[in-house]
């Protein structure tokens, strides 16, 4: 990130450690709204409404299950995932607050942008959609599909979408898997599933993600259809 937008990401975060200085309960809806429509600090990284675009690292929020937006805030705060901008921002906020937040974002309905992705090979596209839909067994791979959704456009309430997010943000947040910088609850499902792909793999799976449009009015699904491929503490 360039070092001017570092050190407006801090100045802006010092501003929403003050607003968030009262109790939870102080902070009405209507208060959450003014501050996130005002991009305090989300809007930053994450676009207007949390929107993001296709062309950036950072990945769109808008209309996220509100469990996993919850947890992901979570994560930053206490350490599973390390990105020193958001630690900074949610080291002084309470779970209370940080579910308005994640309600708050996960009820934008906004349109994505069109595929970040276009041209890429062939070969790259059939390997990258194989492993989506089909996993690979032989490597104990379960097929992206039975987690994230059969439109990978997630499961509520805690599996994101993986469609209408950048190229760059996938394969970070796969290699994050892989080397430990960033983690889930115990049992860690996608640690697990990370380690056995290959960068191959990896790259096969954002480039055909990040290829794909996103249906109009597209939302997580309700719920899961048939049990998980493994046990997963992130999903609860």
């Amino acid at each position: 990130m360039p070092r001017r937008l570092h050190a407006l990401v801090a100045v802006l975060s010092w501003a929403f450690c003050w607003l968030a200085l009262p109790a939870a309960a102080e902070l009405t809806p209507e208060a959450l709204q003014r501050a996130a429509s005002a991009g305090v600090v989300c809007s930053v990284c994450h676009g207007s409404e949390g929107r993001a675009t296709n062309h950036g690292y950072f990945p769109r929020i808008a209309g996220k299950p509100e469990g996993y937006l919850y947890e992901q805030l979570l994560n930053f705060r206490d350490g599973r995932r390390h990105y020193a901008a958001m630690t900074r921002m949610l080291q002084v906020l309470s779970d209370d607050y940080l579910r308005e937040i994640a309600a708050y974002f996960a009820a934008q309905e906004l349109p994505y942008p069109e595929p970040q992705t276009r041209g890429a090979p062939a070969d790259v596209l059939a390997a990258g959609e194989r492993l989506v839909r089909l996993g690979d067994p032989a490597r104990r791979v379960p097929a992206c599909v039975s987690c994230h959704g059969a439109a990978m456009t997630g499961v509520e309430p805690f599996v994101p979408g993986l469609v209408g997010l950048p190229r760059d943000y996938l394969n970070a947040q796969l290699g994050a898997w892989q080397t430990g910088q960033r983690h889930a609850r115990a049992p860690d499902c996608m640690a697990a599933v990370a380690a056995r792909l290959t960068p191959t793999d990896v790259a096969a799976v954002s480039t055909w993600l990040s290829s794909q449009p996103v249906p109009t009015g597209a939302r997580a699904a309700p719920g899961f259809v048939a049990p998980l491929p493994a046990p997963c503490g992130s999903v609860r």
